[in-house]
């Protein structure tokens, strides 16, 4: 099935671009690929980069699809699926929309169930993302395949048991490049109060976060043996995470993520009314 895996993507904008880059010619070819936007230009774009098809809205071309993704904004999502209702039988359903559980995807759809919910972060743009997913119990193993292998285009994959598991994965991996980033501009920060140049500390920051990245990824041991490795007592990383420590940082993120957790439950229940 995947070679020649009919898919149509609703919203053409980054990630689906990102997706459809990693699809077209290698898990199935351009042509099979048919995406629907309102916008004319960026259809034009992915049309000459990939190959595929297009439309500007919903069409019966979505009754031929073996996958229909959703990429679209959580707040057009109802009016969307309205739209899609027609043409959707058997077809699994692929939302990477932020907010917009299954199970609501399943009401709005009359009940059907052959819904993959994901999770992706915007690393997924360069071909490292992560992406958390969730089947619901009309979803094949076939199709639990078909999703796993579109979403591996992008990055690695982690199957959930439980839906509710979705807003932790946000948490941490969803909204998680956004803390990276952010600590990377504390580091820089402090490194220009210290004399460096904004140029050397943007190269020390970004190299330091992405070389100790690979090493915990790369290496058999946890990140907290690899943390004391590094920690010699009474040096200069003792003086830094005693600080940090004495500040409460650890307990701050830990805190930080329980709040963007819980609001991913509450985003659900918003998105999800009616």
């Amino acid at each position: 099935m995947k070679n020649n895996l009919k898919i149509a993507f609703i919203g053409g904008g980054n990630m689906a671009t990102a997706l459809i880059g990693g699809l077209a010619g290698k898990l199935t070819a351009g042509a099979n690929i048919h995406v629907v936007d309102p916008n004319g230009e960026a259809l034009a774009r992915l049309q000459q980069q990939f190959g595929v098809t297009t439309a500007q809205q919903i069409d019966a071309a979505l009754a031929d699809a073996d996958v229909i993704v959703l990429s679209v904004k959580p707040q057009q999502m109802k009016e969307v699926v309205a739209a899609l209702q027609p043409h959707v039988t058997s077809q699994l359903i692929l939302s990477i929309a932020a907010g917009i559980r299954a199970v609501d995807l399943s009401r709005w759809m009359n009940g059907h169930t052959a819904i993959v919910r994901t999770m992706p972060n915007t690393p997924a743009l360069i071909g490292k993302g992560i992406t958390g997913m969730v089947a619901m119990t009309g979803v094949s193993l076939e199709q639990r395949d078909a999703a796993d292998a579109i979403m591996r285009a992008v990055g690695a994959t982690v199957w959930l048991s439980d839906e509710a598991l979705i807003d932790p994965v946000t948490a941490v991996s969803g909204s998680g490049p956004a803390y990276v980033f952010y600590f990377i501009e504390a580091m820089q920060q402090a490194a220009q109060e210290m004399g460096l140049s904004a140029e050397q500390g943007n190269e020390l920051a970004i190299a330091t976060f992405v070389g100790a990245s690979q090493l915990a990824a790369q290496s058999q041991d946890p990140v907290s043996v690899l943390r004391e490795r590094v920690t010699s007592k009474g040096g200069t990383t003792y003086a830094a995470l005693t600080s940090m420590e004495a500040s409460g940082v650890k307990d701050a993120i830990g805190k930080a993520l329980k709040a963007a957790a819980a609001r991913g439950k509450e985003l659900g229940e918003e998105f999800g009314k009616d």
